[in-house]
């Protein structure tokens, strides 16, 4: 369960706090997946480089789970290394599937498809099984963003919360612990109201009168200036305060009472109408709030071989892989692995693609994961016919294009799923 921001003095109560950079160097380097860290070296971490108060970074209990899902994070030892890719990390990255399994992956995936029929699933030949693993690299920047919104209502009396009763704090001296989610939080957005930044002025509107002119029988006259008793022609009998009938009689207007002429109906000839931004008060309630961003901005990158170049890059990251490394450090830096040269330049290349911070935000702390999603690629060929699909993850899920040969919609696949018949 996601857990508020806790005050200093509960410190003490906490378990661990993973992957948070230790500060001993220039930059704080990422530390690696399960290095418990204490409360002091997160303070440092985050006061190292970033002036945002220590006080906001410390308590942050946990964060959820990353946006690429895995399955597996794979240990190596601390200090920026991760050691020598063995060979029983490679093995997990190998999917190990004979033609039974095959076959019962792609006649279930065939089965969700309307009307797709199985019989190439489960007649044609299996012609080859390529492995195409594929690289993940993301990069999670999770940042806050304060802006200051200036908010203006009527004043109608009370309290007044101006400067004189302190001073009015910077909107990056807010104390929102109480608001601060959890790290890698997608979006989350607050709302408020800055100390002794009340102020109450004249409304603008109508000078401070609480009235302003009528723009229905004064809609002629200079700003500033109106007539009162301004009248208009009675719609009913057309100003003649009678009203004719077909045997040739007269009868006083009811709606004039036989003056032809009615009063203004927006202002009833007062020539004054009430302020609504003020509603009459005269006086407005001007406030500084301060809104308050938390967001996660995402950099990704696939690294996949010419087999698997045809399959969307979204596949791979929806798909459950395994986990290569796992930093997060007030600034991740590149990994290092020890004999991959490929590996090193892939992570270069994730951190290379860093999202842009807006100038009104602030980094708190950022997660660097490297994956390598298991994919297979299957070739089924029938005399001189052949289609291929893949078997993507550790989840085994089925991407197959619009190539498999025995469909019977004519192509209204689509339109038949998004009428969900």
């Amino acid at each position: 369960m996601e857990q508020p921001l806790l005050s200093a003095e509960k410190s003490d109560g906490w378990s661990s706090y993973e992957h948070v950079g230790r500060a001993g160097s220039a930059i704080p380097t990422a530390s690696l997946a399960g290095t418990q860290v204490s409360v002091d070296e997160i303070r440092s971490a985050a006061a190292f480089s970033d002036p945002y108060p220590p006080s906001l970074h410390a308590p942050l209990l946990s964060s959820p789970e990353p946006v690429y899902p895995n399955e597996q994070v794979l240990g190596y030892p601390e200090g920026g290394y991760y050691g020598h890719l063995r060979e029983g990390a490679a093995d997990v990255q190998r999917q190990v599937l004979d033609e039974v399994e095959i076959r019962e992956l792609l006649i279930d995936h065939v089965g969700h498809r309307c009307c797709w029929g199985s019989r190439p699933a489960r007649t044609w030949s299996i012609h080859a099984v390529e492995d195409c693993n594929v690289y993940v690299g993301t990069l999670e920047t999770f940042l806050e963003e304060r802006e200051t919104l200036t908010e203006k209502e009527p004043y109608l009396g009370g309290e007044v919360d101006e400067k004189e009763k302190g001073p009015a704090l910077g909107i990056w001296e807010l104390d929102l612990r109480p608001e601060f989610p959890v790290l890698f939080t997608p979006h989350k957005e607050s709302r408020m109201v800055i100390p002794h930044s009340e102020v109450v002025e004249k409304c603008s509107g109508c000078g401070g009168r609480g009235t302003i002119v009528c723009p229905t029988c004064n809609a002629d006259q200079e700003p500033g200036f109106y007539k009162e008793n301004q009248m208009s022609q009675c719609p009913a009998c057309y100003g003649r305060g009678l009203i004719a009938h077909q045997d040739g009689s007269d009868t006083i207007c009811q709606k004039c009472n036989g003056k032809g002429m009615i009063p203004c109906a927006t202002c009833g000839s007062r020539g004054l109408i009430k302020c609504e931004t003020c509603r009459g008060g005269g006086s407005l309630l001007t406030r500084q709030v301060a809104t308050i961003r938390w967001r996660t901005l995402l950099a990704r990158k696939v690294s996949a071989t010419s087999g698997a170049a045809s399959v969307p890059d979204e596949v791979f990251h929806r798909a459950k892989g395994v986990q290569l490394c796992n930093t997060q450090a007030y600034q991740c830096t590149p990994a290092f692995f020890a004999d991959s040269y490929f590996l090193n330049k892939f992570s270069s290349e994730v951190i290379a693609e860093r999202a842009a911070v807006p100038p009104t935000a602030r980094v708190i702390c950022e997660r660097h994961t490297i994956s390598v999603v298991p994919v297979t690629r299957v070739t089924m060929t029938r005399q001189r016919r052949s289609f291929s699909f893949y078997i993507v993850g550790t989840s085994r899920e089925v991407y197959l294009k619009d190539s498999y040969p025995a469909k019977f919609c004519w192509g209204l696949c689509p339109c038949l799923e998004w009428l969900k018949l």
